[in-house]
């Protein structure tokens, strides 16, 4: 049933702030966003937002939330299967055209390796999930041949993850010399050739 009255309102507002942050924090970045300006592009007054937002960095774990389920569209448009290696590729050249958000999602993801950070639990809980599903995609591939049996499903995903999130760190610092997209696609034949390898040994 679909929620009306001041409650549906309220939950509409919210999710325009968070809209209206994502925005700025990926044109601006986070630290030169300010929660006054979020308030201001959401035609709120500071405490009108401080109703939705009690703080900034509570308001920036909801845009990292927002940022995955729309990434997380991307991927269905993108591949068939929204949980695999090609849909994790397409999404980092994607983002190519957002450097704002991924200069953002670089900072915060190191940030939250304190134990103190706001962010710590939602990235924790966003690289276990990732992994469980690029290693159940190396399984079904395994199955079908297209990747050896002798990788690790779970060591094999933490590197392409790993190789992922190390190239988007190195496109932002050299953006004419890293293709973060070819990049990764490398880095899949070479799993897929490290049976062919070992035999030739």
């Amino acid at each position: 049933m679909t929620a009306r009255g001041p409650y549906a309102k309220g939950e509409a507002k919210r999710a325009e702030v968070i809209d209206v942050a994502l925005e700025l924090f990926s044109r601006k970045g986070y630290d030169r966003t300010s929660f006054r300006e979020v308030a201001r592009l959401a035609g709120l007054s500071q405490a009108g937002l401080l109703h939705h937002f009690r703080t900034k960095e509570e308001l920036f774990i909801e845009v990292l939330r927002r940022r995955d389920e729309r990434n997380t569209r991307f991927y269905d448009q993108a591949v068939d299967d929204n949980v695999s290696i090609e849909g994790l590729t397409e999404i980092i050249k994607h983002n190519a055209g957002e450097p704002g958000l991924v200069r953002l999602y670089v900072a915060m993801s190191a940030e939250s390796t304190d134990a103190a950070s706001p962010a710590r639990q939602f990235f924790v809980n966003r690289y276990g999930m990732l992994r469980a599903n690029i290693a159940a995609d190396i399984r079904r591939k395994q199955e079908s041949g297209e990747l050896p049996d002798s990788l690790d499903p779970q060591s094999a995903a933490s590197l392409v993850i790993a190789a992922a999130d190390g190239l988007q760190l190195q496109w932002l610092l050299d953006p004419d010399q890293v293709d973060m997209g070819a990049m990764l696609e490398q880095l899949t034949s070479l799993l897929r050739g490290v049976e062919a390898s070992s035999r030739r040994r």
